[in-house]
């Protein structure tokens, strides 16, 4: 049996002066991190035709996730607040580990 659970969209992204700009930001630098990680990669191990491939694939999601930060702007989430939140519970969790040990 295929059980469908049909979800509530999200509400709109709350809009502040800035907000625009810095989703641009956000929007084009996660994926330029990424292909200067690929190009790294590049450098130490030959990747064959992976590497273009990720990087076309890379320049497709800049440009629609530009769209998104520009012209559908309340629709916007931050990858950086959403994965920058993980990252901190993780040093978090990492510091009480370090500090329990008593190292």
């Amino acid at each position: 049996m295929w059980l469908l659970i049909a979800r509530e969209p999200r509400p709109d992204a709350f809009y502040w002066a800035g907000r625009r700009w810095l989703a641009v930001a956000d929007a084009v630098g996660w994926p330029l991190f990424f292909a200067w990680g690929m190009k790294q990669a590049q450098a130490q191990v030959p990747v064959g035709i992976v590497g273009p491939t990720f990087f076309a694939v890379l320049v497709l999601v800049a440009f629609r996730r530009l769209h998104r930060a520009l012209w559908v702007n309340h629709r916007y989430y931050f990858t950086t607040w959403r994965w920058g939140k993980v990252v901190a519970a993780m040093l978090l969790m990492g510091w009480v580990m370090k500090l329990s040990m008593g190292v």
